[in-house]
């Protein structure tokens, strides 16, 4: 595929993705949800999905080209370590797949331990429940963030244009597969979590008790939990019996609707931050 189609196609691509993922997770939450929820679905839909829109409006607004724009323009002027391999197309797609993973593994890390990206981060984690739609709910300022880093990224390793289309996809059908509210065998869930981060894995990362918070932060492969030592098996209190959010936010309408979501990065001084172990059960 030409790089002039590739770039055509890959909204296109992407949103397919998106929408059937999307439609698959939202019937089985209906037919066999691990939780109940404390806000009515109507609510936190309306509004989850509309901080999505409007971040998907600023993506475009802002960088047009998005992701695969940066990679066909590196790859043309042969920057980044893979671009001047030469390995093989499979394998250099492979690396790339796997080196982006990692470097969105360590975004995680880095904005739950910086006070100021923790006041971004913390729109994500203010959400009193837990669902497909918590997997896509970002401030927009934070969203701007994550697309300069994974640009860096993309320069810096020359990934290829294919790769990163790959990686897209992954990435956003994962983050609202491991974010499902969802139940599912325990004996499938232990299988699966070797290969791919699940709901009941990544749930515990949601959890009002900040060493539960600070662990499992990955979204696509749960190796690097394991690798870096963050990997937590279960939550203390159980996957019914946890509290999801944080504490410093507790009050609906602010968690809830869009415009609380967009002021809260602006609302408090900053403190403590998540990841800050000597005052883990005092904040979030």
């Amino acid at each position: 595929m030409s790089a002039a189609a590739l770039l055509a196609h890959q909204q296109s691509l992407r949103l397919g993705f998106f929408l059937g993922i999307f439609a698959v997770l939202a019937l089985w939450e209906i037919l066999a949800p691990q939780r109940r929820l404390q806000v009515t679905k109507a609510a936190r839909w309306l509004n989850n999905v509309g901080i999505v829109a409007l971040n998907a409006m600023i993506e475009r607004l802002v960088f047009p080209a998005a992701a695969v724009g940066v990679a066909l323009f590196a790859q043309h002027r042969g920057w980044g370590l893979l671009n001047v391999a030469h390995l093989p197309d499979a394998l250099t797609i492979a690396i790339a797949v796997i080196a982006l993973d990692l470097v969105i593994y360590l975004q995680h890390v880095m904005v739950h331990a910086v006070p100021l990206l923790w006041r971004l981060h913390r729109v994500h984690h203010a959400d009193l429940d837990f669902d497909v739609t918590t997997g896509a709910r970002f401030h927009p300022l934070e969203i701007l963030l994550s697309l300069l880093i994974k640009f860096a990224a993309i320069v810096l390793l020359g990934a290829p244009a294919a790769s990163v289309v790959i990686f897209e996809v992954l990435l956003n059908g994962t983050s609202m597969f491991n974010h499902g509210n969802v139940r599912m065998p325990a004996a499938l869930d232990r299988v699966l979590r070797l290969f791919v981060v699940t709901p009941d894995m990544h749930r515990v990362h949601h959890s009002v008790n900040e060493d539960e918070t600070n662990s499992n932060f990955g979204f696509n492969l749960p190796w690097w939990d394991r690798l870096f030592g963050t990997y937590r098996p279960q939550p203390r209190s159980g996957h019914e019996g946890m509290a999801i959010g944080i504490n410093t936010f507790r009050h609906g309408r602010l968690c809830t609707w869009l415009p609380g979501m967009l002021l809260m990065p602006f609302i408090g001084r900053i403190t403590e931050y998540a990841l800050n172990r000597r005052s883990w059960g005092t904040q979030s």
